[in-house]
């Protein structure tokens, strides 16, 4: 009856957990937790990234229209075609731009009598990479140009 009682015994490998255990998921814990915040940290800061370039676009294509719409009316009537006073353009972006001053970095205002070119930079400032050394804050720059129409062979300028 003895021999039968010790044949369903346990084997002696799963008695002893703690001889078994290795530390092999601190080991992946260990490794792989810097991996999962750096990708986290590409999502978040890629995506800050990534808004700053189209709102500095945004900032520099709005201003740029807001100069090509300071036509000299004088010479429009003179001519019939649309030619802009660089001065009224340019005093009219950089107006625009500075209802954003607390956002933009830099920006540069240019016209002539053709068309108003803007660049706007605004500054980046990592949430979760700028606790790595080297990845501090940084500048994301945008720039674009705009140049008057007026009317076309439709009313208000539509063509049918």
């Amino acid at each position: 009856m003895r021999r039968l009682i010790t044949r369903f015994r346990r084997p002696a490998r799963f008695s002893r957990p703690a001889e078994r255990d290795r530390g092999t998921i601190a080991l992946y814990t260990v490794l792989f937790t810097p991996i999962v915040l750096l990708l986290a940290g590409l999502l978040v800061d890629g995506g800050l990234a990534i808004h700053a370039r189209q709102r500095a676009a945004d900032m520099a294509e709005q201003a740029a229209r807001a100069g090509a719409d300071q036509i000299d009316t004088d010479e429009l009537r003179r001519t019939g075609e649309p030619v802009l006073d660089p001065g009224r353009a340019r005093a009219a972006a950089c107006d625009l731009l500075a209802a954003y001053r607390d956002e933009v970095t830099a920006s540069q205002c240019d016209a002539d009598e053709e068309e108003v070119a803007v660049t706007v930079q605004i500054t980046v400032r990592p949430q979760l990479l700028g606790i790595i050394p080297g990845f501090s804050e940084f500048q994301m720059t945008s720039g674009a140009t705009a140049h008057p129409v007026t009317g076309g062979p439709g009313p208000g300028g539509i063509e049918p």
